[in-house]
C-alpha cells in the first residue's frame, strides 16, 4: 500500500461513516508520518482502521470497504475495521497520533500511530512478521531503539517481559 491509498482508504471510511477521524494502527500507519517508506514497511493491502466517532462504525468499514469487498476486486487494497482495543500500546500513544489530511483524504483526517507507539504494538503481537517489521524500521533509521524500549517498558504486564527478547531479536535482525 502507498501513501494514495492509504488516503483513498480515508476517504472512503468518512463517505461510508459520515464520521471525519479514524485511527490507523496497523502496519500501514507508517504512511502519516513517512510519506514513502522502504518497500519492505508497505507490503501489505490492508490497513487497520477505526472510527473515533462510534465503535459501530467498524461494521461499517468492514462490510463496505473490507476483505473481499467491491472495494477491494477494484483496488486491490482494503480497510480493516478494527476496535480500538485491538493493539496493546503504551501510555500517551493518543498525543503522539500523527494526523494525515490531504487533498487526497478529503475532509478527514487519518490519525496515525507513530512509528515507536507502532514498534511496540507490533513487538506486544510478537509474530515473526512484527519482529521483522520492526527489524526493518530499525534498519533503515526510521525508529530508535532505545525509545522503542522506554515504550515497551510502560506496557501493562506481562507485555515489558515478552516485548524485551523481541525487541532483542528485532535489533539483531536490523544488523543482519
Amino acid at each position: 500500500m502507498n501513501r494514495t491509498q492509504l488516503e483513498h482508504i480515508i476517504r472512503a471510511s468518512a463517505a461510508i461513516c459520515g464520521g471525519d477521524r479514524f485511527v490507523i494502527i496497523g502496519s500501514q500507519a507508517i504512511l502519516g508520518q513517512f510519506p514513502a517508506p522502504p518497500p519492505e514497511l508497505v507490503t501489505s493491502v490492508e490497513a487497520d482502521v477505526y472510527s473515533v466517532r462510534s465503535p459501530a462504525d467498524t461494521d461499517l468499514i468492514d462490510g463496505s470497504i473490507g476483505e473481499g469487498s467491491p472495494f477491494h476486486r477494484a483496488f486491490g487494497y482494503y480497510a480493516h475495521g478494527v476496535a480500538e482495543e485491538t493493539a496493546v500500546l503504551p501510555p500517551g500513544w493518543k498525543d503522539r497520533l500523527i494526523p494525515l489530511r490531504t487533498p487526497g483524504t478529503g475532509n478527514a483526517t487519518g490519525l496515525c500511530l507513530e512509528v515507536h507507539d507502532l514498534a511496540a504494538a507490533k513487538l506486544a503481537c510478537g509474530r515473526d512478521k512484527d519482529i521483522l517489521y520492526v527489524s526493518a524500521l530499525l534498519r533503515h533509521r526510521l525508529a530508535d531503539a532505545a525509545v522503542i524500549q522506554d515504550r515497551i517498558s510502560r506496557l501493562q504486564p506481562p507485555y515489558p517481559e515478552l516485548c524485551a527478547p523481541r525487541l532483542a531479536r528485532s535489533i539483531a535482525g536490523a544488523r543482519v
